[in-house]
Parts: C-alpha cells; sequence; structure tokens
C-alpha cells in the first residue's frame, strides 16, 4: 500500500548574496510563498515551508491548492525527494513518478530513441523493460523516423510528445503532478488527455497542485490549501467554493 507522511517539515532556501535590502525586497517579490525567517551575517534564509504534517494514503486524490508561491511547488517536491526537510520528517512508501516537467532529463544532442532508453532508466525502470516499452512508445508519439534523429532537429511540439509519452509508459504508485498536462496539436491533445486520464486512474496516490477549480472537483477527493508555506486547511473539494471565488483569474 503506497504512502506518504510529513511531520513538522520545514524548508528553507539559503540566500548566501543576500546581504542588503535590495535582495531582500527581490526575494519577497519573486513570490516565494514563505518569508524571510532569519538573517546570520551576510546571509538570508527564505522558509518555503513551516511546520507542515500531511499524510496521504492510498487511493487519495490529492489537491493542492493557494495562491502563487504558496509553497505547493515546494511541498511536491519534498514529495519526490528533490529537497530534504531541514527541520521535521519526510516517509515515503511505494515509487514515486514526478510530471513536473516532462523534458527534464532530455538530450537534445541524442536520438529521440536514445533518450527514451535514457528517460526510462531515469524513471527507475530496468533497461529491458524500457526496451520493451519502445514499440508502443514510438506507436504514440506518432514522430516515424524522426525518433532515429537527434532531438535537436525537433519542434518544441514533437519534444514534448516524445516527452510525454515517455513519463506516462509506467504505471505509477504514486503520482505527482505541478498542473495538469496538456501537450501537441488539438489532434494529438484528444489523446494525449485519454492516456493522462488513464494514467492518473491507475495510479495509487495523486498529489496535483493546480489552479482549476473544475479540476480539483472532477480528480480530487482531498484538498489541502496551503498559505505563505502553511497548511491554512483540508477537507473536502465542495469545501473550498469560497477560495476559487477569491482567486485571481
Amino acid at each position: 500500500m503506497a504512502s506518504l507522511r510529513l511531520e513538522n517539515a520545514t524548508i528553507d532556501f539559503p540566500i548566501y548574496s543576500g546581504s542588503n535590502r535590495s535582495v531582500k525586497q527581490l526575494v519577497l517579490s519573486v513570490g516565494t510563498g514563505g518569508r524571510i525567517a532569519k538573517e546570520a551575517g551576510k546571509r538570508i534564509t527564505v522558509r518555503a515551508l513551516e511546520d507542515v504534517s500531511l499524510e496521504v494514503k492510498d487511493g487519495d486524490r490529492l489537491g493542492l491548492i493557494g495562491p502563487n508561491g504558496s509553497g505547493k511547488t515546494t511541498l511536491l517536491r519534498v514529495m519526490a525527494g528533490v529537497y530534504e526537510p531541514v527541520h521535521g520528517s519526510y516517509w515515503c512508501d511505494g515509487r514515486v513518478t514526478p510530471l513536473f516537467d516532462p523534458q527534464l532529463g532530455m538530450d537534445v544532442e541524442a536520438t529521440g530513441f536514445e533518450n527514451i532508453i535514457v528517460r526510462g532508466l531515469y524513471m527507475g525502470l530496468q533497461r529491458h523493460e524500457i526496451e520493451a516499452k519502445l514499440p508502443e512508445i514510438a506507436e504514440f508519439t506518432e514522430l516515424g523516423d524522426y525518433l532515429a534523429m537527434p532531438v535537436r532537429t525537433y519542434s518544441s511540439g514533437m519534444m514534448l510528445r516524445l516527452a510525454f509519452a515517455v513519463s506516462t509508459c509506467v504505471v505509477p504508485e504514486i503520482l505527482l503532478m505541478d498542473e495538469w498536462i496538456s501537450v501537441g496539436d488539438p489532434a494529438f491533445l484528444a489523446k494525449a488527455q485519454r492516456r493522462m486520464e488513464d494514467f492518473v486512474t491507475r495510479s495509487n496516490i495523486l498529489v496535483l497542485a493546480t489552479h482549476n477549480q473544475q479540476l480539483i472537483e472532477q480528480v480530487c477527493n482531498r484538498v489541502l490549501q496551503l498559505e505563505s508555506g502553511h497548511i491554512k486547511a483540508v477537507g473536502k473539494p465542495g469545501d473550498f467554493s469560497a477560495f476559487f471565488g477569491s482567486a485571481p483569474p
């Protein structure tokens, strides 16, 4: 059974060059969602999450909401193992599939086929497993002979097709998404949406950060609202109509 658990997790980002007021203002203006937690000598530390405790169990479809910079992406990256809490703890039981940037790790000098292999290995597959999936991935991309060519020759839409096909070739136990993925031209988009819906359905756990109220109500069974790096509220999708009604378009 897949599960995630955080206990009093706190994430700080040190700004080593921040020694004056202008840097402080810059940190605040970019919308980190946290706050300047402390200042020691010339070091400024931005606290992006503070004392976050949360348990996500098998079958949960958790939506993360909050204004830009509230800590949604930081929390997702803690769950993905990208960031380690400076205080508190994080436990994960199950294979995590993060879909933050489908093009992450793509080598533009390598061919499409070579990128499929490398991306599959990055996702934790054995080489024979990803090789067995090559025909299905290749067919889904509709890239044909381009898969034998360097990725630098691809258009941005072709790169997205390739990255999306590889990223969704494995049944996830724990799926982490920063906004819903939509790729390609209208004809390909319909196929991609069907694949994405099936991908989400088969996952044991979904954690989705989004500003889309309709998507939250359609996909999620729990919602967590973040504000300035703290958990403001946890409940069911229908409990947050006021938040979406007040949120900027």
